[in-house]
């Protein structure tokens, strides 16, 4: 009789321990929704990297399985070859190197020029800025023939050659072919190149006035544009060039060519009455 009411009792124990572990795994679905289990709090945000600040519940809640933690491993920056940089394009160097070196140091404005004879990444940047200033064609950098001759002319203009008065005046040297203009003893427009009369047509020498100025002159006889003219001497007068400047084999019909920002800043200077003083001579007229 014992024995059945022990073996009763161990029945009923039984079933009251496994109503109880039913309960716990059923608990989130007692209202029958068959929703699955959510995933852990927090488990989200650490597996796709989430950047929002856990609430309080988040930073206690523990995933049953933790997200793996093992790092991606990285190339080592240390050892990762590198590309080569690129050598920029170096500028030939001519047979007037050192020449022309020695001129445009003298003349100053240009940037740094180490005077030995060997083109460098500095003198370049400078033979470049010099070309492209006097419409020297092509601005490669090179010391060439027409780069030497240019630097040699404005280098040894002598400003105070030209006869000045109180006012301004434009001042023209035939020997170097430059030209520049003066008020008061002063340069208000330093040396430039400029191309005057050729053979048969050489520009005279003397001291004149400016008679005439037209932004845009046609030449009768030649039939071409002139632009900032200024007239000084019957037919001969100051305007931009319609040809290139640099051709030593032609020159003009006795008027004095320029560049067009050098004609651009003549006109501006000038007015009817400026004072002009021609001196020299063109080699070979």
């Amino acid at each position: 009789m014992k024995r059945v009411r022990f073996a009763a009792r161990v029945v009923t124990l039984a079933a009251v321990v496994l109503v109880g572990v039913g309960a716990c795994a059923l608990g989130p679905q007692d209202e029958g929704s068959g929703a699955a289990a959510p995933d852990p709090v927090g488990l989200t945000e650490q597996v796709s990297g989430a950047s929002a600040t856990p609430t309080p519940d988040q930073r206690t809640a523990t995933p049953s399985t933790p997200p793996s933690r093992t790092a991606t491993p990285t190339p080592n920056r240390s050892t990762a070859p590198k590309p080569k940089p690129s050598k920029p394009a170096g500028c030939p160097q001519g047979e007037h190197q050192r020449a022309v070196e020695t001129y445009l140091a003298r003349l100053g404005g240009f940037g740094k020029v180490t005077v030995d004879g060997k083109q460098s990444a500095a003198d370049c940047t400078a033979i470049k800025k010099f070309q492209r200033r006097y419409g020297i064609s092509p601005a490669a950098g090179r010391a060439g023939t027409t780069t030497y001759d240019v630097a040699k002319r404005l280098a040894n203009t002598d400003v105070h050659r030209c006869r000045t008065g109180s006012g301004l005046t434009f001042c023209v040297d035939l020997t170097h072919q430059t030209v520049w203009a003066m008020r008061g003893g002063k340069v208000v427009m330093g040396p430039t190149v400029t191309r005057t009369g050729m053979a048969g047509f050489a520009t005279p020498s003397g001291t004149y006035h400016v008679g005439g100025r037209n932004l845009k002159e046609w030449s009768n006889p030649y039939e071409v544009w002139l632009p900032y003219w200024q007239q000084f001497n019957g037919g001969i007068g100051f305007h931009e060039t319609t040809t290139y400047l640099h051709n030593g084999s032609i020159g003009s019909h006795g008027c004095v060519n320029l560049l067009h920002r050098d004609a651009v800043r003549l006109w501006e200077l000038g007015s009817i009455g400026t004072r002009v003083s021609v001196f020299g001579r063109r080699p070979g007229t």
